[in-house]
């Protein structure tokens, strides 16, 4: 799952920035709306975290911006103690959740798990597929009840498809999900890391859609 950090503490972007990577997330940080409008426009992200008080364009008009053009991930915006007004604009300009600060980041990590599990369909925070299970709190994977060790990368990828379960996900989705911006992407490695699952997991679940990419299959 890709994360797009906008916060121009320097401190707090780094803290956050190492606490969704440890957490599993892709990140792309940056510290001003404007490289964030930019951003947001022309990336793919599964959520934002969205500091309103920023340099070169505020963080509410960067929310307008993205909404206006289609944008829909969720977004989850930082605003400052008692700054209920900026609560409210917030979520009257296409926000999905708010934090104020001073925070927690476990209560952060909470509330974007939440976000993308509800963009996605998904209500529990455990997501399964037949015998598979994935507790996006722990990342921890298990099959018929047994724990698999997985990697970063093919974590990421399995989560990615079991968020978007019996939906075709095609290499280049995979890939802009599972990446940062400016990581050396290379599609071809997503058939590495299926190859891999398939091994650990058994064949029967992502299945090949030719031409198209993969598909996780729930079993009925």
């Amino acid at each position: 799952m890709r994360i797009l950090l906008v916060e121009d503490e320097p401190t707090l972007n780094a803290q956050l920035t190492l606490a969704l990577e440890t957490a599993g997330y892709v990140v792309d940080a940056c510290t001003n709306g404007r490289t964030a409008w930019a951003l947001g426009d022309v990336e793919t992200f599964d959520a934002v975290v969205l500091d309103l008080g920023l340099p070169e364009m505020d963080g509410l008009t960067v929310l307008k911006r993205w909404r206006t053009a289609g944008q829909s991930m969720p977004v989850l915006i930082l605003t400052a103690r008692d700054s209920w007004h900026e609560k409210v604009a917030g979520i009257d300009a296409g926000a999905d959740d708010y934090l104020t600060k001073p925070f927690h980041t476990e209560e952060l990590l909470a509330r974007l798990r939440g976000l993308i599990r509800r963009a996605s369909g998904h209500a529990s925070p455990v997501l399964t597929c037949g015998p598979i299970e994935l507790d996006t709190r722990s990342s921890r994977v298990t099959l018929e009840g047994q724990h698999i060790p997985l990697t970063s990368h093919e974590y990421k990828v399995l989560a990615y498809l079991m968020h978007h379960a019996n939906a075709v996900v095609s290499r280049t989705e995979l890939t802009e999900h599972i990446y940062a911006q400016d990581f050396d992407r290379d599609s071809n490695t997503i058939e590495v890391f299926v190859g891999r699952l398939r091994k650990k997991l058994g064949t029967q679940f992502i299945e090949t859609v030719r031409g198209l990419g993969y598909r996780l299959a729930v079993p009925t």
